[in-house]
């Protein structure tokens, strides 16, 4: 692990509470100018708020340190779970919440986690998305599934995975609770169509290589039949088609990288390894 380069300092020691458990919100951040403000000034309320860079080459340093995060540098990019992992060892906070750079808390969900800071409960806490994709919230679209967000950090040991990664928690001497919050985090998905088929690229391909890995097949009428079931799940069941023009694109662009991740499997299986680097 290379040593990072640190620089705004959260709180100091002394000035963190004392009558009440702590919260640390980290964000994983790589070229995020355009995300990190609003992101950032909607987790002001915690008592830590940590950056970890992937080595960014836009502004989104510099803007994080303006906003009072702590930033470490890790551009030696392993995948997504290394990032979280080394997130943790910077974290202080009694509670830790992970927030990606392109997520926002509304004030609800704050509250919500605020209540749970001072419950001081040892559980894990999920979150739903509220997505919000080419300038429109979806309202009415049903979330995919419940992300853990939320952990008390001692409980936390590392994350693993190279895409959709998880937590490992520590051994626990009784079953740990699992809750969800009820308000929903705005999750700005997709904002242009030129960065959607960035992001089909990045995607398609890591998901590609988690199959290979897994000794999972390809091709092309497995990546179709895969892309039209999702592509009906969200579009009609989850409710997709409420939200005209944008909800169309969201669900078109995710059936396509689940076409290509199965393209890719078959054609491109031999140099997948090479896709678990960004």
């Amino acid at each position: 692990m290379s040593t990072p380069s640190s620089n705004v300092p959260g709180p100091s020691a002394a000035a963190w509470p004392t009558d009440r458990p702590s919260l640390t919100i980290g964000v994983l951040t790589k070229n995020e100018a355009h995300h990190i403000e609003a992101c950032l000034r909607s987790a002001a309320f915690a008592d830590q708020v940590i950056v970890i860079d992937s080595g960014s080459t836009d502004n989104t340093v510099a803007l994080a340190q303006a906003w009072g995060a702590e930033v470490h540098l890790y551009p030696d990019w392993q995948g997504f779970a290394v990032q979280r992992t080394r997130l943790l060892s910077h974290a202080r906070g009694d509670y830790l919440f992970y927030l990606d750079a392109d997520e926002v808390i509304t004030p609800a969900l704050q509250a919500q986690i605020e209540a749970a800071v001072r419950s001081g409960e040892r559980a894990i806490w999920a979150i739903e998305w509220s997505v919000v994709a080419y300038g429109r919230e979806l309202k009415y679209f049903l979330s995919q599934s419940r992300l853990d967000r939320m952990f008390r950090r001692d409980m936390l040991e590392r994350y693993e995975g190279v895409v959709h990664e998880h937590a490992v928690l520590k051994p626990q001497a009784e079953p740990v609770p699992r809750h969800a919050f009820k308000a929903r985090l705005l999750h700005y998905s997709r904002e242009t169509v030129r960065g959607s088929l960035e992001k089909l690229t990045q995607y398609a391909m890591l998901g590609a290589a988690k199959r290979a890995q897994a000794g999972k097949r390809g091709g092309v009428l497995r990546g179709m039949a895969s892309a039209f079931a999702i592509f009906l799940r969200l579009y009609v069941f989850r409710l997709g088609f409420l939200g005209g023009g944008p909800g169309f694109l969201f669900c078109f662009f995710i059936a396509l990288e689940c076409f290509f991740r199965y393209a890719a499997l078959y054609y491109d299986r031999d140099s997948l390894s090479q896709s678990v680097g960004r």
